[in-house]
């Protein structure tokens, strides 16, 4: 089907819906290598304008890619609920943008309605201001052995990376971050290497510091769900499992999986019965690009395959989900402006499908963007209710070469809007002496975590 409008006697057309996607996208650097972006302001803004007047069943008549070639539309088309979609079936694209804006109810009951087309489509013509009021009415709450998600708290994954995984230059990072009051999302590490052994050794250290110290939270190793999966055979203590994922089944092939691996690794964990307070035990990372560094992304835009991700990720009930916004490069996001947008909209959608999202607000050092850039996605994501941000040592990931937020950016976000830890990491950092009232406690030198440093250190000996 051709989309086309006219504007002053020039005729714009588009020769098919997932063409209309990729013009109509803001401008990033990914869709222009692709050669899928529009070629002036004017091409997108008509782009948008027409997006606009396609209604949001069209998006189920006419798939992006072809559920013949690519397991994750089968996904998304066998798990649409109609029911659910309803009463958002008569609604256009633009429809559906007045209709959240105007709406005030929790939108939790059209999580199972949607599809990442949908949710990505009506993104692209929404403002920042947008994706952020309707974000924030998204409230995704998740469980292993705390409450993540709830109104009015903020979590962080501490990310403790060592170049060569050396334990004690982990261990100390785990103590800096619990002492800034940094881990309730998850403790996670990203191995340098990912054979068995050294995975299995970081599992074991960080079950120690967890179990000794009665932290109520969750580990985690990034290492290949394969990794993980026969270190669960083996029985090593594996709390939550990792895999990164992408919106295409070629780009996941090109990972190293599908969805039968995922669901494999999903009901292992669950055999292993760790979460004390819930099930909620998968933990994925995404990223814009990610599909076109594998050449498989069909032809469709970044942001929209990024959305596609969110039905994978969907389809497991994970606990956490973390698009990692800047990582890739310019190449994907060039610069701070479209390091923001993209965060935004990643957080939107997520939210919008159900997901429990945090992100990483990072940029790597060849980027145009600095932390001050960061700085200002931070504050709006927190503006719009987003479940966790990354803290690491000084912003600056020693091992994969990237900058990110740290211990102390996450207090700044939780002072300056009144944000919270989980609450029971919160009451934990209480008892510990780390917190006071919700603040850093003054008289942290008596924290047992700091008079132990030495034995603390030892657990990966």
């Amino acid at each position: 089907m051709v989309y086309s409008a006219n504007f002053k006697g020039r005729q714009f057309a588009f020769s098919d819906l997932r063409t209309l996607m990729a013009k109509a996208s803001p401008r990033r650097s990914a869709d222009e290598l692709a050669g899928l972006a529009a070629e002036s302001e004017l091409e997108r803004a008509m782009a948008q304008r027409v997006l606009a007047e396609v209604p949001l069943s069209q998006f189920i008549e006419e798939p992006l890619i072809p559920p013949e070639i690519d397991e994750v539309s089968r996904l998304i088309l066998e798990r649409h609920d109609v029911v659910a979609f309803g009463p958002l079936s008569g609604l256009t694209v633009g429809g559906f943008r007045d209709w959240l804006l105007k709406d005030t109810s929790d939108l939790a009951h059209l999580q199972d309605g949607l599809t990442p087309e949908m949710v990505a489509a009506v993104s692209k013509i929404m403002r920042h201001q947008d994706l952020i009021s309707v974000s924030k009415r998204c409230r995704i709450v998740t469980r292993f052995r705390n409450t993540l998600g709830l109104a009015g708290r903020l979590s962080t994954r501490l990310q403790p990376n060592h170049p060569t995984d050396d334990p004690r230059g982990i261990a100390a990072s785990v103590l800096d971050g619990l002492m800034y009051g940094s881990g309730d999302a998850v403790i996670g590490i990203n191995p340098a290497t990912d054979n068995l052994q050294n995975v299995e050794t970081l599992l074991q250290f960080l079950g120690d510091v967890i179990d000794r110290y009665e932290i109520p939270t969750q580990s985690c190793v990034l290492a290949h769900v394969t990794t993980t999966m026969a270190l669960m055979e083996k029985g090593v203590p594996v709390d939550l499992v990792f895999q990164s994922i992408a919106g295409t089944e070629a780009a996941n092939r090109s990972f190293g999986i599908d969805l039968a691996i995922l669901r494999e690794a999903k009901s292992m964990a669950e055999g292993l019965g760790r979460g004390s307070l819930g099930n909620h035990l998968m933990y994925f990372e995404t990223g814009q690009g990610s599909a076109l560094s594998a050449n498989a992304h069909h032809g469709v835009d970044a942001q929209t395959v990024e959305a596609r991700a969110y039905a994978v990720a969907r389809e497991l009930s994970p606990l956490l989900v973390n698009t990692v916004v800047g990582f890739i490069g310019p190449e994907y996001l060039y610069d701070g402006k479209q390091i923001i947008r993209a965060g935004l909209e990643d957080h939107f959608c997520g939210k919008l499908l159900g997901l429990p999202m945090g992100c990483d607000v990072c940029y790597t050092n060849h980027a145009e963007a600095d932390q001050n850039d960061m700085d200002n996605l931070l504050t709006l994501l927190g503006v719009a209710g987003c479940n966790f941000i990354m803290g690491i040592p000084g912003s600056d990931d020693v091992m994969l070469a990237y900058q990110s937020t740290s211990f102390h950016d996450a207090l700044y976000l939780r002072e300056t809007l009144g944000l919270r830890p989980a609450p029971e990491f919160e009451a934990w950092l209480e008892t510990m002496g780390i917190f006071e009232g919700n603040r850093l406690s003054h008289n942290r030198r008596e924290v047992p975590l700091l008079k132990q440093f030495s034995d603390f250190g030892g657990a990966l000996k």
